[in-house]
């Protein structure tokens, strides 16, 4: 299991995590099964562990046998999956699509654990200890397989307090008078996100986020516009629609995973649970406090 976990995480302390035991437990697991075999299983480069060719012969058959292990001692297939699952993803799909799905995968196999890590950030080249990457925009990532979930728009908002006190714009060049609640500048590093600015005049900030959850919170509170998935912002009454017939960026949420963690059985109804609850648009929308 080890060695299966280094595969697919392609980092010592990820694998460490999901295991339950130290980094250097799972260093002398490796170094035993290496002497073994007779050959390095792993190298390690600046983007994490990869295999070698026998790393690569030696995974499928180490593939097989946890297929094995898994089915001994069942007289029938009882269909329930076991495994550990990360994956990290957007604050606002985490929490709004992901955590529901995978709570009902969990409820249909309780042997599953999930954890997932919340971030907005470009694919990643290196090896990150994930199974599962969603990221904003199309990734471009080497012996990674990507593929799009599902396309969402961003649009502008305000509350009615704010628009009475600083006036509705009516056209983009007035956005140059108003206050815009959005990613911090300097900590954005995803390009499409970073494009959607870019379309409208520039604007004075009034509170900037890494976090969806505050810049709603900040445009709730009056504090100016916001520049805010429609998906989330139209399940909201006190948000008031502004520049809808002027202004509408759509971005897209898609899947990144290596091939060595999509062989995995739990990854692979991790999946396919994403991908349906996106094609339905499975969203969890909690009440917001105002």
């Amino acid at each position: 299991m080890a060695f299966l976990t280094v595969a697919r995480l392609g980092r010592y302390t990820a694998a460490a995590s999901v295991l339950g035991v130290n980094h250097s437990t799972i260093s002398r697991r490796i170094a035993a099964l290496q002497k073994a075999m007779g050959g390095q299983l792993l190298t390690r480069t600046p983007n994490g562990w990869e295999l070698t060719d026998l790393g690569r012969r030696a995974m499928i058959s180490a593939e097989a046998i946890e297929q094995a292990v898994a089915a001994i001692g069942t007289e029938e297939d009882t269909g329930q999956l076991t495994g550990h699952v990360r994956v990290a993803a957007p604050d606002a799909f985490s929490a709004h699509l992901a955590a529901p799905a995978l709570a009902r995968l969990h409820e249909e196999h309780p042997q599953l654990v999930f954890e997932i890590v919340s971030e907005t950030t470009r694919a990643r080249q290196t090896r990150t200890g994930m199974d599962l990457e969603i990221v904003i925009g199309e990734p471009h990532v080497r012996r990674a397989v990507s593929s799009k979930l599902m396309d969402y728009e961003l649009r502008l908002y305000a509350t009615a307090e704010y628009l009475e006190r600083r006036g509705t714009p009516t056209a983009l060049e007035d956005l140059r008078e108003h206050y815009l609640n959005y990613y911090i500048d300097t900590a954005l590093t995803v390009d499409k996100l970073d494009d959607a600015t870019s379309l409208f005049p520039p604007m004075r900030r009034s509170v900037s986020s890494t976090s969806i959850a505050v810049q709603f919170a900040a445009t709730m509170n009056h504090a100016g516009l916001g520049l805010l998935p429609v998906f989330l912002s139209e399940q909201y009454p006190n948000l008031v629609p502004v520049l809808h017939d002027r202004f509408s960026y759509t971005s897209e949420y898609w899947l990144v995973g290596r091939e060595e963690a999509l062989r995995n059985k739990a990854v692979q109804a991790t999946v396919r649970a994403l991908n349906d609850a996106a094609a339905h648009g499975n969203w969890f929308i909690p009440s917001f406090p105002c």
